[in-house]
């Protein structure tokens, strides 16, 4: 199956640091790809160059096999690539159909058009229909985010997500600070898009998440590439290895035969 996402040879530097060092990654439709590595490994900044908070000093981003060049966050979401971070940028004090509308609200037209209010039961009806896609239940969706679990605020983050069709998720660290049930909930929540074709690319610290989830796993160490497995050909102890630099595949590929 063609890449939905591909990146070649991405590199970028902050002076004479190099966060990200000539990387190459493909990210196909219907599968989780785990991103892992140590702190200042590179994933963050990889990812943000995808999702178009930075732009690549060398290399080049491929998505539905089309070079592009994504300046802007807003340029990677019309693509379809949406990143969701740590702190899933909700609106605490709002409920869930605005979060999931927020700064793109349906309305609807008074007096023959001359006024435009906010649709609150087309925003709510819809909310609904695609959390039931999720299979997520929600006690009502009046409720204030600030009210909601660790879990059904990643949901309500993933569900605004597809509501503008995502093509490709980002999580950064779903399952941090979150209890075993609400973790358990977010990865089924990580296969259902599986499932329905939406690829994922997992940004997680958390072995036991990563292999109950991914297909493949990539890991950083240094700003470089140096693994990619398939997760059921490795384990826990090989992946810890290639994070801490005991292992690396790609210092093997640069040798002379």
């Amino acid at each position: 199956m063609e890449p939905l996402l591909e990146v070649k040879g991405l590199t970028k530097r902050f002076g004479g640091l190099t966060a990200v060092n000539r990387v190459d990654l493909a990210i196909r439709p219907g599968e989780v790809v785990g991103l892992v590595g140590d702190n200042g490994a590179g994933k963050s900044t990889l990812i943000k160059m995808i999702s178009g908070v930075y732009q690549p000093n060398e290399g080049e981003i491929y998505f539905e096999g089309r070079k592009v060049e994504i300046t802007h966050p807003s340029q990677a979401r019309d693509l379809g690539i949406e990143t969701i971070y740590q702190d899933l940028a909700l609106a605490g004090n709002l409920d869930v159909p605005a979060n999931i509308f927020l700064g793109r609200e349906m309305k609807r037209s008074l007096l023959g058009g001359l006024i435009r209010v906010l649709d609150q039961q087309a925003m709510h009806d819809a909310s609904r229909e695609l959390l039931e896609t999720l299979d997520v239940q929600f006690p009502s969706l009046t409720a204030r985010i600030d009210n909601l679990s660790g879990g059904q605020r990643q949901a309500v983050a993933i569900s605004r997500a597809l509501y503008w069709r995502a093509k490709l998720l980002i999580m950064d660290e779903p399952t941090n600070n979150l209890g075993v049930v609400e973790q358990r909930k977010v990865l089924d929540l990580i296969l259902r898009l599986r499932d329905q074709g939406i690829p994922v690319i997992l940004i997680s610290h958390t072995m036991h998440d990563v292999f109950a989830v991914t297909n493949r796993i990539v890991v950083m160490h240094r700003g470089r590439k140096v693994a990619e497995k398939k997760t059921a050909e490795t384990d826990h102890q090989e992946i810890v290895q290639y994070m801490v630099g005991a292992l690396d595949d790609s210092r093997v590929a640069e040798e002379p035969a």
